[in-house]
């Protein structure tokens, strides 16, 4: 099973790169990784390392540390938690 997180940044990262008009080759060329690398993270098959990270959000002109609070953000409505009866 894989990671709410890993979820939650593929949606993230789709988001931003949709509202910066880029196709998932145009992004992956800017940022030197497979066109299928970027279409894995968007669906939550594979995690971005940093380094990773940093060179997508240099290409979609944003700052890491925002994307990681959107994903935090994301991430805490996918994994509700569920309460227990006592």
């Amino acid at each position: 099973m894989r990671l709410e997180v890993e979820r939650a940044f593929g949606q993230v990262l789709r988001e931003i790169r949709l509202k910066q008009a880029f196709s998932q080759e145009a992004l992956a060329l800017e940022a030197g990784v497979q066109r299928n690398y970027v279409s894995l993270l968007e669906r939550g098959l594979n995690s971005a390392s940093l380094k990773i990270i940093f060179k997508l959000c240099h290409v979609l002109d944003i700052k890491p540390s925002e994307v990681l609070v959107m994903v935090e953000q994301r991430a805490s409505k996918l994994t509700r938690p569920v309460r227990r009866k006592r």
